[in-house]
C-alpha cells in the first residue's frame, strides 16, 4: 500500500480505473477492448495499481441503507491518554455498526462513521461505542442526507492530468 510517496497516474491508468469503477465485474480481455490496448498492458498496470495501493479492493460496495442501516452518524471520540487509541480501536473494530474510524487533530481524538437502523438504534449503538473506558467523551452528528458520496474518480482524472 502506498504511504505517501509520490505515485503518478496517467492516462490510461486513469481510464482503466474508471472502467473498472463503472463495470467491476469485467474482464481484463474486455478492458484492453474497450481500452484499445493489448490485455497484457491491461493486467500489467492492473497488478501495478494493485500493488502501488492505488486500487485497494475489487470487492462489491454495500449500500447499508439496503440492507436495513438507514440512519449514518458521524461521532467524536476523546480518548484517555491513559488507555491510549489501542484498547480504544480494538473495541470499535468489535462493533459491526462502526464502518471507519479515523485519528484526528483538534479538540476529539477519533472520528468515526457509524450507522444504524432507526434513532433508537443508533441510541444503542452509541452506548455500546462509549462503554469502552479508553472513551471519555463522545459527540454525535446525524447526517440527514447524503449530498456528494464518497467518490474518488474526480480525483483520479484531477491526479492523471497532473
Amino acid at each position: 500500500m502506498n504511504t505517501g510517496q509520490d505515485v503518478q497516474l496517467d492516462d490510461l491508468d486513469a481510464r482503466l480505473i474508471e472502467l473498472l469503477a463503472q463495470e467491476p465485474r469485467i474482464g481484463v480481455l474486455e478492458c484492453s477492448r474497450r481500452l484499445g490496448v493489448a490485455r497484457g498492458t491491461v493486467q500489467a498496470r492492473l497488478d501495478k495499481l494493485i500493488g502501488r495501493g492505488v486500487i485497494a479492493g475489487l470487492g462489491p460496495e454495500i449500500s447499508p441503507a439496503a440492507i436495513g442501516f438507514g440512519v449514518t452518524s458521524f461521532v467524536t471520540l476523546e480518548i484517555s491518554q491513559r488507555h491510549g487509541h489501542d484498547p480504544v480501536t480494538a473495541h470499535l473494530a468489535g462493533i459491526p455498526e462502526v464502518l471507519e474510524a479515523h485519528t484526528i487533530t483538534g479538540s476529539s481524538d477519533l472520528l468515526c462513521r457509524i450507522v444504524a437502523r432507526s434513532n433508537t438504534d443508533l441510541q444503542r449503538v452509541i452506548d455500546q461505542i462509549v462503554s469502552s473506558e479508553g472513551i471519555t467523551r463522545a459527540s454525535t452528528i446525524i447526517a440527514l442526507a447524503e449530498q456528494i458520496p464518497y467518490r474518488t474518480l474526480p480525483l483520479v482524472r484531477s491526479a492523471a492530468r497532473s
